[in-house]
C-alpha cells in the first residue's frame, strides 16, 4: 500500500502560498507549523478563533461544530471551525 499523497491547502486572497499537509494529522497542528494565517485556539471548536470560510474535500461538520457555526456564522454555508476540519483533499481556507 502506497502512502497517501500530501494535502494541499491554500488560502485564496493573502499572500500566504499554498501548504502541503499530511493527510493523516490534525490539520490544527499541520498548519500551525507551518505557519499559516489560520489562528487556532482552544483546538477544541468552541472558540471560535479558528472560523473560516472552507471549500473542497473535507469530511462534514459533526453536531457540536454545526451548533457552534450556527451561532458564529448562521447565514454562511461554508463557514466552518478549521480546528475540527478532517480533510480528505485539497481545500481552500479564508478567514470569514
Amino acid at each position: 500500500i502506497s502512502p497517501s499523497p500530501p494535502i494541499t491547502v491554500d488560502f485564496p486572497n493573502t499572500d500566504y502560498a499554498p501548504v502541503a499537509i499530511d493527510p493523516n494529522q490534525s490539520l490544527a497542528f499541520s498548519l500551525s507549523l507551518q505557519n499559516s494565517p489560520i489562528l487556532f485556539g482552544c483546538r477544541t471548536g468552541i472558540c471560535g478563533t479558528c472560523l473560516v470560510t472552507a471549500t473542497g474535500n473535507m469530511t462534514p461538520p459533526d453536531t457540536a461544530e454545526q451548533e457552534v457555526l450556527e451561532i458564529l456564522a448562521p447565514h454562511c454555508p461554508t463557514a466552518r471551525l478549521a480546528c475540527q476540519i478532517q480533510p480528505t483533499g485539497n481545500i481552500s481556507l479564508a478567514h470569514l
